[in-house]
């Protein structure tokens, strides 16, 4: 074993003990996930040091892997079962992708700016894995009836991670709790003329 490899070791274990746990993300398997999944690996090389930091990290492209937390409380939220089949709007980083692949083996990630522009097939849950303005109706026929939603919400400039559930056909998110959450600027609100 090698002193980084003890280093992350050590970070993934500080990370569940003093920002995950004292959050309310609790989930064994979770916990377990996070603590093996090398997240350094996620990220690129110039940020490997700062992999496990409660903070937001910039990725290539001018997109952001969220925090921790983010990803502890949306995983959360979602009550990942192992027969979902899921699509994972990405950010950039297939992070959260390798989490929830560890329950569930159907998973499919389409980039923020694919799905922004629609997406096939259906799922019983999508994750978006930053923070939207606008959830645009390709993506939300995606979401099976009856299927459920967590995303990250901005509104009046504030983000908050957010869950809903596909109800005869609509989706009603409901805030969960305010956080950091990169914005995907594939999402945002479209322009409308006004006086």
């Amino acid at each position: 074993m090698t002193v980084a490899t003890l280093d992350s070791s050590a970070a993934r274990k500080a990370m569940i003990d003093s920002q995950l746990r004292p959050s309310g993300v609790n989930d064994e398997w979770l916990l377990a996930a996070m603590g093996s999944i090398p997240r350094e690996d996620f990220v690129p090389a110039a940020a490997r040091g700062h992999a496990y930091i409660d903070r937001a990290l910039p990725l290539d492209g001018g997109r952001a892997l969220p925090a921790p937390l983010v990803h502890g409380r949306m995983l959360t939220e979602a009550a990942l079962r192992a027969d979902d089949k899921v699509l994972i709007v990405g950010c950039g980083s297939d992070y959260l992708a390798a989490l929830t692949r560890t329950i569930a083996s159907d998973v499919t990630v389409v980039p923020a700016a694919d799905a922004a522009r629609g997406v096939t097939g259906t799922y019983d849950l999508v994750l978006v894995d930053g923070a939207v303005e606008h959830l645009p109706q390709g993506l939300a026929a995606a979401l099976a009836d009856g299927g459920r939603i967590v995303t990250g919400l901005v509104e009046r400039g504030v983000t908050r991670l957010a869950a809903g559930r596909k109800v005869g056909g609509s989706i009603a998110l409901l805030p969960v709790a305010d956080m950091g959450i990169p914005i995907l600027s594939d999402f945002a609100t479209p322009k409308s003329w006004s006086f």
